[in-house]
């Protein structure tokens, strides 16, 4: 399988390489707005802002200066320039969170948008919703489970089917995940990630992985190739993080730590 990465080239600046909107994390999940924001922007794009809760971000200032924060209500005026909409990473399924991604979602012109985490949740209880057409999603079995209202041991059983079905009815590029992961195009091309990694089975690679795929597609990647591409940079980066640190021992921090070890795999 052939992995595409970005163009970069020298005669460039930050905005060159996209402007990611990442709606994420609450005041009881500020970690999912940290690792995904962090971890889109070690995937390359130029700038991404963080638009969440005042209480998170006084929590990720803390942690990073790389990141450009934003009130939740200045949304609006992100979304008029931005390249990529990450949504959905910790936001939790309150009433306020609810309404904050559905009015955004519907709004969304001609740029991608990767759906992750508390927005599938939200998603599988929106009847007749109004979606992007450059749309990603990235359920874990169990969210595919209510996304498709199919019994979680149906989905586990033939993943390459179900991808297809969600793929099918949101019209989307599908991110399937488990111990393997399933990626699955609009036009139903598979790609199959089969590095299983049990390093990878912590609380936040989810938002690691839905990171690396906003940053991909910030630089150019169209949906299909900056899911695959970034299922396997961010396997690969599991597997370095796993040798250094041991399969029990590494948080999803480190998973961010070791993609610059995956980039230089791929273009060595």
């Amino acid at each position: 399988m052939d992995y595409e990465l970005p163009l970069r080239i020298d005669n460039s600046n930050k905005g060159t390489f996209g402007r990611v909107l990442n709606i994420a994390g609450s005041d009881y999940m500020p970690g999912a707005a940290y690792l995904s924001s962090v971890a889109a922007l070690t995937s390359g794009c130029g700038y991404v802002f963080l638009a969440t809760e005042e209480r998170v971000i006084n929590a990720v200032a803390a942690q990073t200066q790389n990141v450009v924060f934003a009130p939740l209500t200045d949304i609006d005026s992100l979304l008029a320039t931005a390249d990529v909409l990450l949504v959905g990473c910790g936001i939790s399924t309150s009433k306020k969170a609810e309404n904050i991604f559905k009015e955004t979602v519907k709004k969304v012109d001609n740029i991608p948008v990767i759906i992750d985490a508390d927005g599938l949740n939200i998603l599988s209880k929106w009847e007749n919703p109004i979606l992007p057409n450059k749309l990603i999603i990235t359920p874990h079995v169990k969210e595919a489970s209510r996304l498709l209202g199919v019994e979680l041991g149906k989905i586990i059983a033939d993943m390459e089917f179900f991808a297809k079905e969600l793929s099918k009815k949101f019209n989307c590029t599908t991110v399937l995940k488990s111990n393997e992961t399933v990626v699955c195009s609009k036009d139903f091309k598979i790609y199959h990630n089969c590095k299983s990694n049990s390093a990878l089975a912590k609380a936040g690679s989810g938002d690691v992985l839905a990171g690396i795929i906003a940053g991909l597609a910030a630089q150019g990647l169209d949906e299909f190739n900056a899911a695959k591409t970034g299922v396997y940079l961010h396997s690969l980066a599991g597997e370095y993080a796993k040798n250094d640190l041991t399969e029990f021992a590494v948080m999803a921090n480190d998973q961010i730590r070791y993609i610059s070890y995956a980039f230089k795999k791929l273009l060595n």
